[in-house]
């Protein structure tokens, strides 16, 4: 019998008699059936949510709340197998990764932000009055209430988590539409909720799509206080125009086309190992990922060799065998996305250094979605290749000249989300990622987090900042309180 993904609503798991699909990416054999939820279902967990805001929830001290918390990412860890498997199923990311990245983060996700909100200071103000009597002001920080979080498929769990943590750590309820490619851990961790106590209304799961389907059911939904998405741009749009209705607030991660940039003089070990990871982990499927490659002249053959045979090494095999270093795109769908930007590479004049199609795969994988990991050269900033955003296991690598010339190349995109820079010299590194016009720019490293910093991007890669104190400015109210003495 096929599993069914249940839709998770006030504490309980909920069937709809509207099904479709789930495939495994790396076989696409289907895997399961998604409940789909309705308007009638939507209406239910938002209801939900907003009774738990005036429930227990809501009333609980700030100490009880973040308490649960903690005792939630225990309960993850102690099913850390179950998420796992799930989130490798989904996904078709080799289990490896997942163990080491996936789960362990989204666990402490719950942590983290428990710990920001026990630490995070208000305003206070004395103020002088024409009495002379004066006042004191003093800032509450309040939930913003009931939010609509809308999530991607490429790291599910991880970028579900890193948006659920710090709403629930301000007090807020969620209503989660998962990414209808990717349904399994967000339907699991309902689970673990119930297991640690935390009452029913606070997390709700409602699949579906977007338009006509529970995502547009979510941001249209006139009691979701404000909405939380991560995904591609166009998508992100449609999402603001609806939550312009009722004035409500939105917090967008959205696309990228991330340069790097290779001066000559830098460690070209360590570029190839940071490279590489930037191109071709998960698949490409990356937000952060580098899709475009400005290398210096004078390195430039050596980079595209080195890149070649990084690329070439990469071993794409069954995601939960150990040696296995890459797995499948996401879907049928997406995979001939990504091959249509291969041909089109191929049809602008591109040289295919390496890759640029389809791997042959064992008899057993090769209905999944594959593609090969692709370096091209040969094109310039005007190749469609450059400019848009691709999500896949590939990059164009480019020369160029000098200093002020690569940071203007860098920032000709309409995106702004990140950005890399490899270089030995001190002063150029401050100087040309002072310059960059992206929302996090990494120097000698590719992915290397703080979880207290600003995470986010600028231009049409997104509005607003998460990440430690920056996540609570959207999650949060702040209430002036000004008492006269």
């Amino acid at each position: 019998m096929a599993k069914i993904f249940q839709n998770f609503i006030d504490g309980r798991y909920v069937d709809t008699d509207k099904h479709f699909d789930k495939h495994a990416p790396y076989d696409n054999k289907v895997i399961g059936q998604i409940a789909e939820a309705g308007k009638a279902e939507v209406d239910a967990a938002v209801a939900a949510a907003k009774a738990a805001l005036k429930g227990p929830w809501g009333k609980y001290t700030i100490e009880k709340r973040l308490e649960l918390l903690y005792a939630l990412a225990d309960e993850i860890t102690r099913r850390f197998e179950d998420f796992a498997i799930a989130e490798q199923q989904d996904t078709g990311i080799p289990l490896h990764l997942i163990r080491h990245v996936a789960i362990p983060r989204g666990a402490a996700n719950f942590k983290v932000f428990a710990d920001v909100m026990k630490t995070v200071p208000t305003e206070f103000f004395q103020t002088t009055t024409p009495d002379g009597t004066g006042a004191i002001n003093y800032a509450l920080r309040r939930p913003v209430g009931v939010v609509g979080v809308i999530c991607p498929w490429n790291m599910p769990f991880l970028l579900m988590t890193w948006k659920v943590a710090p709403a629930l750590a301000c007090g807020n309820t969620v209503v989660v539409k998962p990414s209808e490619e990717t349904p399994a851990t967000a339907t699991l961790l309902g689970e673990c909720m119930n297991a640690v106590g935390i009452p029913a209304g606070v997390y709700n799961v409602v699949h579906g799509f977007g338009p006509n389907s529970a995502g547009e059911f979510v941001t249209t939904h006139e009691d979701v206080d404000a909405i939380t998405f991560t995904g591609e741009t166009r998508t992100g749009s449609a999402i603001m125009k609806a939550a312009a209705v009722g004035a409500r607030p939105v917090s967008m991660e959205m696309g990228g086309k991330n340069p790097g940039i290779i001066f000559a003089d830098a460690d070209l070990d360590a570029v190839i190992e940071g490279t590489s990871r930037s191109c071709f982990l998960n698949t490409g499927q990356v937000c952060l990922g580098t899709e475009r490659l400005y290398v210096e002249r004078p390195a430039f053959e050596a980079v595209v060799e080195r890149l070649k045979v990084a690329a070439e090494k990469i071993k794409m095999g069954n995601p939960a065998d150990s040696t296995t270093t890459m797995g499948p795109l996401i879907s049928q769908e997406h995979r001939e996305k990504v091959l249509s930007y291969y041909r089109k590479a191929v049809e602008e004049g591109a040289t295919v250094v390496t890759g640029g199609g389809i791997p042959e795969m064992p008899a057993d994988l090769a209905s999944g979605s594959w593609v090969q990991p692709t370096v091209w050269t040969g094109l310039d900033d005007s190749a469609v290749i450059a400019r848009e955003e691709i999500f896949g296991p590939c990059v164009l690598v480019m020369p160029f000249d000098g200093e002020d010339e690569v940071i203007e190349r860098a920032n000709n995109t309409r995106y702004g989300l990140s950005a890399t820079v490899w270089t030995t010299n001190l002063s150029r590194a401050h100087r040309v990622a002072a310059k960059l016009e992206s929302g996090i720019v990494w120097v000698n490293s590719w992915f290397l987090r703080d979880l207290r910093t600003a995470f986010g991007g600028s231009k049409q890669s997104g509005i607003g900042r998460e990440g430690g104190v920056h996540s609570l400015e959207f999650y949060t109210e702040l209430k002036n309180v000004c008492i006269k003495l």
